[in-house]
């Protein structure tokens, strides 16, 4: 006696190349978050960093780690699971974490040419995952 289906088709909805930059963005994350902080402690011996925006510019990195975890953690399980909650939440923090990036990208205390580049690189990450998160959120749907 076959077992019968009932729900969702058999159909695979999740999308592949989102995995991959998920994945991708894991790796990358991990140096921009270095290099990040590498730079803020250079930066605060080189230059004459006030306290007070060393201690925020500190926070906001640290506050971005955890965001980008939870956004990757919800991220590969709503792309994995082929749930747009998980997958429209990631969408969401990606949004502050954008703004975070531009924070590091152009308000920060000082911006170095290093600090330009590895901002740019993250931002076009964030953008293509989030054209991919709308797609497969659609998908979904659907």
């Amino acid at each position: 006696m076959a077992a019968v289906r009932r729900g969702k088709s058999s159909t695979v909805l999740s999308s592949v190349p989102l995995q991959i930059l998920f994945y991708l963005n894991v790796v990358y994350y991990i140096f921009y978050f270095l290099a990040t902080l590498l730079m803020i402690i250079y930066k605060s011996q080189v230059f004459s960093y006030p306290d007070a925006n060393l201690i925020l510019d500190l926070a906001l990195l640290f506050i971005m780690a955890i965001l980008e975890a939870v956004r990757l953690y919800l991220g590969v399980k709503g792309n994995l699971t082929e749930e747009e909650i998980p997958l429209g939440i990631s969408l969401v923090v990606t949004v502050g974490n954008v703004i975070l990036s531009v924070y590091f990208l152009a308000w920060e205390t000082y911006v170095l040419r290093a600090d330009i580049i590895i901002n740019a690189v993250l931002l076009i990450f964030y953008g293509l995952e989030g054209i991919l998160d709308i797609f497969s959120i659609a998908a979904f749907v659907s």
